[in-house]
């Protein structure tokens, strides 16, 4: 990584405070350069001028230093950024209707054009299909600033590789790839991001970056597609899909575990492959069948969660209607308030559908952000007494799993935490 000295004469400007934005305006901040976030979210920006952190991986004490001493200011006004030297744009790129929505892009980009000078760097790092950075931001920023892309400012494509809750890898030490739209765009990218991470990969195009970050997602996407699909027979053939997983996992070559669940969630996995296959489909006239194939198998694993509460039940003679359900976990991903796309949420929703009474345990989410119609309440052993059935959905670490076994008279789990004669595993 570079001086401290040479950073802190250089500005910053990050667009978008979400899970890739505010870790990166953090670290930058850290890492001596004069950062400037900004955010549509008026509420979030009043909670972090207030060192209020709605990121875990963020923790309140390491805001409240970096904005302390100026070296980290945070908006909703592009007026307030100024010049700089270096942005990073990091706004949400959803889907709608089944296409990329790249309003998001396009409306930054205009923005960011208006206060680009000569030889500032431009980096996206949206999730996006290839040809994004080249073909729809780099003429938004040359129309609104008058500079000529590669001449008059360096732009460049760096895919964001943040997993929520993961206190191994986090944004320093995960190797970033980085790109530009020519040698002195790559160069300033790159020297931009070895300031901040351990390990900086230059690939040869902004294309290739952008593929990259598709085929990590689709990578994972397609494998838990595959061992959800044998999850679902390996019962009726009488086959402990987990005990299978573990054992397979101990071949140290031609094998990576995944473990089944309830579906997938976060902004990845269920719009990353998407992108792919829409792109593919404009411009080949393809389909990208592994990736519609693994789509329909995990969108179709809440319903299939709910069939086998709903028969669980059953067969103790209880039917689903009426049936008071309480869910372990609503965030997509365990040890995280991540609600973005959570399978656990749409089972909720289901199982609401079909007349069930659900109360969910969830530590983390923001209760605003729950179904409607969910009631949050403590993990007790007098909550258990009065339930139909547990739900394991999404396995966070602080829930205390033996109260569960040693208390409920049914349990679903999703995700192979809980054991006993009592227990139904996916």
């Amino acid at each position: 990584m570079g001086s401290t000295e040479t950073s802190a004469r250089r500005k910053v400007l990050v667009v978008g405070l979400g899970y890739v934005g505010l870790p990166l305006a953090v670290r930058a901040a850290e890492a001596g350069f004069r950062v400037t976030g900004l955010d549509t979210d008026e509420q979030r920006v009043k909670r972090l001028e207030a060192a209020d952190s709605y990121i875990e991986d963020i923790p309140d004490e390491r805001l409240l230093p970096l904005l302390d001493s100026g070296r980290l200011r945070v908006s909703t006004d592009y007026a307030d950024a100024g010049t700089f030297d270096v942005c990073v744009i990091a706004v949400p790129t959803p889907l709608r209707d089944g296409a990329p929505d790249l309003r998001c892009v396009k409306s930054a980009g205009r923005s960011v054009a208006l206060l680009l000078r000569p030889g500032a760097v431009v980096v996206l790092e949206s999730t996006t299909y290839p040809g994004t950075t080249e073909e729809i931001l780099l003429p938004i920023l040359e129309a609104g600033s008058g500079l000529r892309a590669g001449d008059g400012f360096r732009l460049g494509y760096s895919p964001e590789r943040i997993d929520p809750g993961n206190a191994r890898w986090q944004l320093e030490n995960t190797p970033k790839v980085v790109s530009g739209i020519d040698d002195a765009s790559l160069e300033a990218v790159t020297e931009f991001y070895d300031r901040i991470v351990t390990r900086t990969v230059p690939v040869s195009s902004p294309r290739t970056a952008e593929l990259t970050k598709l085929l990590e997602n689709t990578f994972r996407q397609v494998n838990i597609a595959l061992v959800n699909e044998l999850a679902m027979c390996a019962g009726p053939l009488g086959v402990d899909i987990w005990e299978a997983v573990d054992a397979a996992a101990t071949k140290p070559f031609g094998f990576m575990p995944f473990t089944p669940g309830p579906g997938v969630g976060g902004h990845c996995l269920p719009v990353d492959p998407s992108y792919l296959s829409w792109q593919v489909r404009q411009k080949l006239q393809h389909d990208v069948r592994f990736v519609s194939l693994a789509h329909e198998i995990n969108e179709h694993m809440p319903e299939y969660v709910v069939g086998r509460i709903e028969g669980g039940l059953a067969g103790l003679g209880r039917p689903l209607a009426g049936a008071r359900v309480l869910v372990l976990g609503l965030a997509y991903k365990k040890n995280t308030g991540d609600v973005r796309e959570s399978p656990a949420a749409t089972v909720a929703e289901l199982l609401m559908a079909r007349g069930a009474r659900v109360r969910a345990v969830e530590p983390y989410a923001d209760a605003r952000l729950l179904p409607p119609g969910v009631l949050c309440v403590e993990l007790t052993e007098a909550e258990i007494a009065t339930t139909d059935a547990v739900v394991v959905l999404t396995d966070h670490d602080c829930l205390d799993y033996g109260l569960v076994e040693r208390h409920a008279t049914y349990v679903f789990d999703a995700r192979n935490r809980c054991r006993g004669d009592r227990i139904d595993r996916l």
